[in-house]
This record gives structure tokens, sequence and C-alpha cells, in this order.
């Protein structure tokens, strides 16, 4: 055989990437096996929901990838004014964090493309100036979209998903509910929280193990989202409350729909046959029954008052913002009032457990950024709690969070759709076009940011303004941007500071290297980004303030009412399927546990207690 005989068969063997996928059906990929087809995802989802049935033998898989080929045919035909098409490859896509695809799709193909998933189609954006128009100058042509479509279930019409004249109402009643002066009120309960949050790592600290910090932020931040939205203390941080596994489940199974084109769910049968659907639907039950639980209690307590709530708001010994809610007379319905606390009790929880988390985590990697953290904490709280006065002075704390939202940003991805043709970046775009905002790319995108990979509070001068989308022109949105911006993102930040102050002015810490031999944690996604394996570190003790009146108080019997946490993955033994998020009440319900006034008071609360005493 010729050389020139090897070079034309060899122009004949394509590879598969260079296939269309006809002729990767043709070449018998698909019918050899399936195990790495493009469809792997829709194949397991039948596969779940009926029991025998042989992908690999089956007409369904090639029609459906028959379909696919048409349908990505199409988006390329009609691309928006020649915008750059990547096909999005389902297994990349779906098979991790839709942000880490899209961050290497954007250093393929740019700023603003389109991806064709399946019969689904977004424009990608990454681009700050794109961001601004579409959050701020033409907010008024973009809905929700497909973010309203796929927290339906979850939320409804809460304040994130809900549009129109909805969206309006809402936000017109919750946001005085968020005004500064309650948000002053709240730093003292941060720093309560904080108290007993550091008793309870007290015990892995004496005892030298590490502790899994994830979910102890999850846990805090539950106990703190409860008393501010409900004026209830869910007691997470000493027993495993299945809201929080709740929450998680619920929102990973809302980005999982968000990237998967045929929506069984919606066919009955297959809502209760797959079991992620069934886990899905266990978990909402337990959310929804707290919250009604929270809302009955609190209506109650209305009713019963004869004081002006909504005038003397900050006069009351406990505001709540359920409170605030049921007594400002708002003529609501029970549906929309629970959408409204879902979405508070989500977004309040799952953000600042994530900002903390990461936080924690870049500062165990950057041990010369910690210490100043440790400086300036010792300098301006020394051994009393924080105070409002404090958010201003703790200037390097506040710019490490800063920077923590830049690299980590909650939520990583804004999900918009076009209402009506508009014209961006150059492109014309039709009515109907879904977008995905990476905050991710923008906050990596080395157009906009020197070394973006680099964790560098200093990026931003502590004697400057806090950065924001107008400080950074749209280049930094770690809470959205627009009309449309987070109303909860004082409430987060402060919390997030006073958080971090009090747990550092009493423990150095370091990623534990049994958990951490690479010193990395991977990444998955909720609404929010998680760790993969945890954020497992060892704490010790400092000898500054905050430290010393631990010393001989801790027990055996203390130590014995100190939980170990586990990840959020590892919390399997919580029951979500019973709906009681409290077991172990006086009578084993989730209402037994909710009334009961009896609530026996740990050595440890007392040791929090009497430090609140001699710190104030």
């Amino acid at each position: 055989m010729s050389e020139n005989d090897d070079d034309n068969n060899n122009s004949k063997k394509k590879n598969k990437n260079d296939m269309t996928l006809e002729e990767r059906i043709a070449s018998g990929e698909f019918t050899k096996d399936a195990s790495t087809g493009p469809l792997r995802k829709v194949a397991d989802s039948i596969k779940s929901a009926l029991p025998g049935f042989k992908e690999t033998e089956s007409p369904i898989i090639k029609a459906l990838i028959l379909s696919l080929t048409k349908t990505q045919k199409k988006w390329k035909r009609e691309a928006d004014s020649q915008m750059p098409v990547a096909s999005g490859d389902i297994r990349e896509i779906a098979g991790q964090p839709v942000f880490v695809p899209l961050y290497k799709l954007f250093l393929a193909y740019g700023e603003q493309f389109v991806l064709a998933i399946g019969p689904k189609k977004f424009v990608v954006v990454s681009d700050n100036k794109v961001a601004k128009e579409i959050l701020l100058h033409q907010a008024k042509s973009f809905s929700k979209g497909l973010l309203s479509e796929i927290l339906d279930f979850v939320m409804g019409q809460g304040l994130i998903p809900a549009n129109g004249e909805v969206w309006k109402i809402r936000r017109k009643i919750i946001v005085p509910a968020l005004h500064r002066k309650y948000v002053a009120s709240m730093v003292d309960m941060f720093g309560d929280c904080g108290l007993k949050g550091s008793a309870q790592l007290a015990r892995a600290e004496i005892d030298g193990t590490s502790v899994e910090m994830e979910n102890f932020y999850s846990r805090l931040a539950l106990d703190i989202i409860g008393k501010a939205v409900f004026n209830y203390d869910f007691d997470s941080l000493k027993t495993d409350d299945p809201v929080i596994k709740a929450v998680y489940t619920v929102l990973r199974e809302a980005e999982y729909r968000s990237v998967t084109f045929i929506p069984y769910w919606k066919v009955p049968p297959l809502s209760y046959l797959v079991p992620r659907q069934r886990a899905c639907q266990e978990a909402l039950v337990v959310v929804n029954d707290t919250l009604n639980v929270l809302i009955e209690r609190c209506k109650k307590i209305v009713e019963e008052s004869d004081d002006e709530f909504v005038e003397e708001y900050m006069n009351k010994e406990d505001p709540s913002i359920l409170h605030f809610l049921i007594a400002s007379g708002d003529d609501v319905t029970s549906k929309q009032l629970r959408d409204d606390l879902m979405t508070l009790l989500i977004a309040g929880h799952e953000t600042t457990a994530a900002v903390l988390t990461w936080t924690t985590f870049l500062l165990a990697k950057h041990p010369e950024v910690k210490e100043k953290v440790f400086e300036e904490v010792d300098r301006v709280c020394g051994d009393r709690l924080p105070t409002v006065a404090d958010m201003r002075e703790l200037k390097y704390t506040s710019r490490v969070i800063n920077e923590s939202m830049r690299l980590y940003p909650q939520p990583p991805v804004l999900i918009r759709r076009a209402i009506e043709p508009v014209k961006l970046g150059g492109y014309d775009i039709a009515e109907g076009t879904d977008f995905f905002i990476s905050v991710w790319n923008l906050h990596r995108n080395p157009r906009l940011w020197d070394k973006p990979e680099e964790f560098i509070p200093e990026r931003f001068p502590v004697d400057g303004k806090a950065p924001d989308e107008y400080t950074e022109d749209f280049a930094y949105l770690p809470f959205g941007g627009g009309q449309r911006k987070c109303i909860g993102d004082q409430f987060a930040i402060f919390e997030s500071i006073v958080t971090l102050a009090m747990i550092m002015r009493r423990f150095d810490f370091e990623l534990d290297p049994k958990f951490h031999p690479d010193g990395e944690c991977g990444m998955t996604t909720g609404a929010t980004i998680h760790t993969t394996t945890g954020l497992h570190v060892k704490l010790k003790r400092r000898n500054k303030h905050g430290g010393e009146e631990m010393n001989g108080e801790y027990t055996a019997s203390t130590k014995e009412s100190l939980p170990v946490y586990k990840s959020l993955d590892e919390l399997d033994d919580i029951d979500v399927a019973s709906g009681d998020p409290h077991a172990g009440g006086s009578n084993g319900t989730q209402s037994g546990k909710l009334e009961d006034a009896a609530v026996s008071i740990s050595v440890a609360e007392q040791i929090v207690e009497a430090e609140k005493t001699r710190a104030r």
C-alpha cells in the first residue's frame, strides 16, 4: 500500500469530536455502548423510572440523539447575528457544577456566545458591559425566566423568582423589614450566636479532632436566620436539624433541572418512581411543615398583642421579619407568605454559610492574610463582642470577605430571559432567549481583573468604598445588580464579618491534610457553591482575647453534650421523610419540639451567658 493510500484512508477516519451525531450513530458508537453517550443523563433517568429498560438496544436513545442533532444544527443556523455557538456536551454540562464548563467555554468562545444543550439554548455572558445592560439599563426587557420555572416547586412566587407586578408588590412590602436600623439591631444577635458557635468548636479543639466547617457554618447560619426571620431558635448547632439537609436537597434538584432538557419530573408516575424526585418531595415536606408551624405560631402572637407593631417595629424586644409581615396588615395569601418566607430562609441561610466556608478555606491557604485578620480583630474588638460601629473599623476583614466573594460568588450564575427583542453587545437578541450571566466568569475575567485567579484582598483598598457593582462597573456582582439586586446584602455582609471575627478571636485553624491532602476541597452547587469533600480544619486556641474564658471550663459532661459535625453529604441519618425537623423533642414530633418551652440549658450555654455578662 502506498503512502498516498495510507493518507487517503486516514483522512476518511474522523475523530468523533468532528463527526455529526448521525455519523456517530452510524458508526455504532451508541448501539455498542451507550455508557459514554451524550445522553447518559437521560438514559439514566429513564432507566431509573422504568426497571428493565435497555438503553443500549433502544431506539429511544437513537431518536433523542437525532432530535438533538437537528436542534443543535438549528441553533447554529439561527445563531443571533453570527454570535459564536458552543455545542455543549451533555456529559460535561450535567456532570459538574454548571459554572465550571461555562468558564472553559468562555476561554474558548469569548465573552458572549450561544450554548446549545439539546433543545435548550442559552446566551452566556461574561462581559461586564453586557451584564450592566441586562441588569440595569434594559432590565425591563428581562424576566427571571428559566429561574422562575426551576424554582417554582420550592419558592413559588417568592422575591427571587417572582416577575412583573408580583415582584414589585412583594419587594415594596419586604424591603422595609430589612432597613438599616433593623440590620444594625441584628449585630448583637450575630455576636450571641457566634459565642455559642465558638463554645461548640471548643470540644474539637480540646480533643484535637478536625471540624467540618461547611456544615458548622450551615448550622450557625440557620440558627441566625431562624431568629432574624422567625424569632425562633432552630438550635441546629446542637441537633441534627433536617432543615439543613432538606434545603440542600431541593437546591441541588433546582440546579439539576436547569440543565436537564426533558422535564420528566412533570410526569406524575416518574415524580414518585425516580429516587431523586422522591427525596426532593420528602425534603419539601420537611421545609414546608416547619414554615407552616412557625407561621401559625407567629400569627397567634400577633393576635394576642395589642401594640402597633409596624410603627413600633424596633421597640419590640424580639423583632422578626415574619412578625413584621403578619402585623403589617398586608392582605397576602398564606401561599404567598409561605413563598416569601421560603425565599428568605433559603437565601439567608445558604448564601452566608457559603461565604463563610470559602473565606475560611482561603484564609487557611493564605496564613499571611489570616495573620492580618487576627491583628485587626484583636485591635478593634479586644475582649468584647463586635458592635455596629466595628463594622466600619473591621476594614481589612471586610475586604477579605469581598475578595472571597469575588473568587467564589454566591450564586455563581444569574439567569434572565428576554421578554422582547433587544440588542446586546452588537447582537440582535430574539424574544424568549435565555441568558446565563456567569458571575464566576466576570469575577475571573483577565480583561477585568489583574491576576484574577489569585486571592488578593488588597485589590480593594481598605480606605476606599466597599466594592459593589457600581464601583467595579458591573465586573463585581456577588449580590447581583440593578433593581433585582439581593435585598439582604447588608445583612449577609454584617453577619459574615461578625461571625468571622467571633471565630478568629478564639481560634487559629489550618486545613486537615487527612481530608485535604492536595489542599483542595472540590466544588459542587445547589444555589451556591458547596465543597465536595467538606471543609475539615484543625483548630488551635489562640492566647489572645476570647480564649482565656474557656480554660478549665469544659468538663467531660460538657464535651459529651456537643455534637461532632458531619459534612452535608454525610447527613444521611436524618430522616427527612418523617417531616420532623427536630427529632427527639418532648413528644417526638415537630410541633412538640417547636412548642416545648422546657429546653434544658447545657453547661456550654451557661459559659456563653457568663461571658456575655462579662464582655458587656
